[in-house]
């Protein structure tokens, strides 16, 4: 499985947490209740099913089409912006920055049927990466899966950019839970100095990088102040150590009103996919090689960056800050 310290990926999207209690609930009446006769049926299919989400999982077309993503896509709006044609022949690792709280831009292009995806990149499969506890939770998998995420294990990740002929998009939220608790409103700051397993996984399987911003992807939300060193900082960052994702304090709006809430605000997001990085395929890459692809990972995202930022409102004295 690919470790957390080199190879994070998202942790939440739209309702994510709550949706798992309710199916987690569900499960729980069925069992109290002795209806055996619907739950025993499923823990045994669960039973030979437990792979599936490091197999490439089982999407639907119906549930990406549900009108609530139209809704969903258009509320901040969000938008999807290529700056160069990708090859098909190639599979292809996005890694996308900056986490946020929802990870809205990458939940909205890539696992739904209402972006721009397959207009931009006809011939493309994408795969948005997460943690593999979603995919343990009984029920909300199959709601989880059906949508298009996958694990962000080894194996899920080996799977996707094996495909013969291209045509495959791993996309990976480098910067993790970590990333979360620092997402707030105009802050630039990404965990990437040390997260370079996607980096080694690239090279083993020839997949080109590309790096993805997202602009407007902080802006969703306000954090409670979380200062490293404070606190809060302190309790949540062992609690992100102990349950494997973050517990970012933030608010919004609310439905009615503007004023507080945990409806995100209205603000626009557009995500913009950067440059790909020729990777030769390496079967067992060096260190020198590892760390020599991730700095010129890097500064092609800082380059990415610099270059769109004065297009969405960002001022020139701004710049990514690496941790």
């Amino acid at each position: 499985m690919a470790s957390r310290d080199h190879c994070a990926c998202s942790e939440s999207k739209p309702g994510l947490r709550d949706r798992a209690e309710v199916c987690i609930g569900i499960l729980l009446i069925l069992i109290i209740y002795n209806y055996w006769f619907l739950y025993i049926p499923y823990l045994t299919w669960l039973y030979f099913d437990w792979r599936t989400p490091e197999q490439g999982g089982r999407r639907s077309n119906w549930v990406r089409s549900w009108t609530v993503w139209r809704y969903f896509k258009d509320y901040f709006p969000i938008h999807l912006i290529k700056t160069l044609d990708l090859d098909p022949s190639h599979n292809y690792i996005f890694g996308f920055h900056p986490h946020g709280v929802l990870v809205a831009g990458a939940f909205g292009n890539f696992c739904t049927n209402y972006s721009d995806f397959t207009k931009l990149y006809p011939g493309f499969t994408a795969y948005l990466h997460v943690l593999p506890i979603w995919f343990r939770c009984p029920l909300f998998r199959e709601y989880l899966m059906s949508s298009g995420p996958v694990s962000v294990s080894k194996k899920s990740l080996c799977h996707v950019l094996s495909k013969e002929g291209g045509g495959n998009i791993s996309i990976i939220v480098l910067g993790g839970a970590e990333e979360s608790l620092d997402a707030h409103p105009g802050k630039f700051t990404l965990f990437i100095r040390q997260r370079k397993g996607f980096v080694k996984i690239a090279l083993t399987h020839g997949a080109h990088l590309v790096p993805v911003f997202s602009f407007g992807e902080n802006e969703l939300f306000k954090q409670v102040s979380n200062p490293e060193g404070s606190w809060l900082r302190t309790v949540q960052d062992k609690l992100q150590k102990v349950m494997g994702f973050a517990l970012p304090l933030f608010h919004a709006r609310g439905i009615f009103q503007y004023s507080f809430g945990l409806m995100p605000y209205r603000k626009p997001i557009h995500t913009v996919v950067g440059h790909p990085i020729p990777v030769r395929q390496t079967l067992n890459p060096t260190s020198e090689q590892i760390e020599e692809l991730h700095q010129t990972y890097m500064d092609e995202l800082k380059k990415l960056f610099e270059e769109h930022k004065g297009k969405y409102g960002i001022p020139e004295t701004e710049t990514l800050i690496f941790k």
